[in-house]
């Protein structure tokens, strides 16, 4: 071979090798392309807080100092008509589990599935929102309490250790997005805040840091003004700025971390403040709640703006899926809230079903002017025995009725009957105090939000309007006892005795056992 021959040689290896080479370094482009795309993928955190209406700094409420939560408003996208779709905890939150309003799939009423008898297994075509996140590559997990009226194993939602509580399904453990074994994996959690419930916490008084000036403290009209409720109403504002720290602090792990600016924060609350006529009712005291979103960097999908259109709770759901691509089945009721064609809801349906041992039904409809509300146990009184009887504001309330110390609109609500329809302007009367549906000159709108609801109970086959299964019952009768006096109950009540007692028996409730730790 001679020396030419070489050279030619020599020159096609070189070529060879520095094609290989470079289709080499153009396969690692393209890999590392696709692991960044990974990373582009969104952690989504909910920050889900329990019994709070809105009554932060940037909703406008004076006397009350939330420094984060106005940041995050004011860098994010604050929503001033957020409706939840049920005024209680257990509901609400299997409607946002599920997508759907929890009347579709009778998960309607608290506290239901806590015993092996009376669980309600979900239809095979609905898988919950954590286990959609899960199979797409999401690490999920639930710092806190799940309230889930429906039967499921908990590894099929989340991941991590937990200790289940067997009331709430409550987790003893706190998980969050560092129990992740690929830190590249993004994440879909819910962290549980107590919010107004913070007062029932033997430390309530050590943590307040700024107390609430009481005599500054302006009521809503349907409550009297008596030293109790000023104070009610004094701690569930502290709560609030207990709530604000809290959510600093989780900013604060977030960045510390280095995920904070890759991860959408979703703070809101299961629904309204417990006070009497909020929690558990259809009022807006009971279904609006505060929403903020807030994406840091993001201004170009989570703008900083505040927007007024109506939306449901359920539209969260609906998003969570939408920011992590992934497709939104059938049964989801919500739309993605930063779509570009995302319009506000014409009308939001919210429902009140059994509450713990108290059995009622009451439907809203809330258009963007007007709410309507049907009582379907109109002879049964908005104050028939529950587990706030024992509370000293109810005592307090109660007593003022009795003695004639309330006026005619504090004592509306402790009347013994309900109207059949309520109708209610919201510009006009935001306290909802003022019943327009017997009123001739607004009986066309009454019609609208009638048929509305008419329509929507026939079309979901509202599953409210068929009797609750003596299971479900039994479960209620055995905690409470002869705490529960509904009708409904007499016939249990003959058929178990060993279930009567003269109170509350929490103790001798039988839970279903949740799944053992793996």
């Amino acid at each position: 071979m001679n020396i030419f021959q070489k050279i030619i040689i020599s020159l096609l290896i070189f070529f060879v090798l520095g094609c290989a080479k470079q289709e080499a370094n153009q396969l690692n482009k393209i890999e590392n392309a696709a692991d960044t795309e990974q990373l582009k993928k969104p952690n989504i955190l909910w920050i889900y807080v329990e019994d709070i209406s809105p009554h932060l700094g940037s909703y406008g409420e004076p006397l009350v100092k939330t420094p984060t939560l106005d940041e995050l408003a004011s860098q994010g996208s604050q929503f001033t008509n957020a409706i939840t779709p049920a005024p209680v905890c257990s509901a609400m939150r299997s409607a946002m589990m599920t997508g759907q309003m929890q009347t579709n799939i009778g998960v309607h009423n608290h506290h239901s599935s806590r015993t092996p008898e009376s669980l309600i297994s979900l239809p095979d075509s609905v898988k919950t929102l954590p286990e959609i996140m899960k199979e797409n590559g999401y690490f999920t997990f639930n710092s806190g309490k799940d309230d889930y009226n429906f039967d499921y194993d908990r590894f099929d939602l989340y991941s991590g250790d937990y200790m289940a509580h067997p009331l709430y399904g409550k987790s003893g453990v706190k998980i969050d997005w560092n129990q992740r074994k690929n830190k590249n994996q993004p994440f879909f959690g819910q962290i549980q805040l107590k919010g107004g419930k913070h007062i029932f916490s033997s430390k309530f008084k050590d943590k307040v840091q700024l107390p609430i000036d009481r005599d500054k403290i302006q009521l809503p009209p349907y409550y009297p003004e008596h030293p109790i409720i000023i104070e009610e109403w004094a701690q569930y504002l502290e709560s609030l700025q207990i709530t604000d720290r809290e959510v600093k602090d989780i900013l604060a792990r977030l960045e510390a971390d280095g995920e904070l600016e890759n991860t959408v924060i979703f703070f809101f609350a299961d629904h309204g403040m417990r006070l009497l006529r909020h929690k558990q009712f259809l009022y807006d005291g009971g279904l609006k709640v505060p929403f903020i979103a807030y994406w840091k960097n993001h201004q170009n999908i989570v703008a900083n703006t505040v927007r007024d259109e109506q939306i449901s709770l359920l539209d969260i759901s609906a998003t969570t899926l939408a920011l992590a691509d992934i497709e939104k089945p059938e049964y989801f009721e919500g739309n993605d809230l930063f779509d570009e064609q995302y319009q506000g809801k014409k009308y939001v349906i919210s429902a009140r079903d059994r509450c713990d041992f108290t059995i009622d039904r009451i439907r809203s409809v809330r258009s963007n002017k007007y709410k309507y509300i049907k009582n379907f146990h109109p002879e049964r009184s908005g104050m028939q025995p529950s587990y706030r009887d024992y509370w000293e504001l109810t005592k307090v309330s109660k007593n003022l009725f009795e003695q004639g110390q309330l006026n005619a609109i504090q004592a509306q609500h402790f009347s013994s009957t309900r109207p059949v329809e309520e109708l209610y302007d919201l510009e006009k009367d935001p306290h909802e105090i003022v019943n327009l549906a017997l009123d001739a000159r607004y009986q066309d709108i009454l019609l609208e939000h009638r048929d509305v609801l008419s329509n929507w109970i026939e079309q979901s086959d509202d599953k409210g309007q068929y009797p609750e299964n003596e299971e479900g019952l039994k479960l209620m009768l055995g905690i409470w006892g002869d705490t529960a006096i509904n009708p409904e109950f007499d016939q249990l009540r003959k058929k178990y005795p060993q279930l009567s007692g003269s109170q509350f028996h929490l103790k001798n409730a039988r839970f279903k056992k949740v799944t053992d730790v793996k």
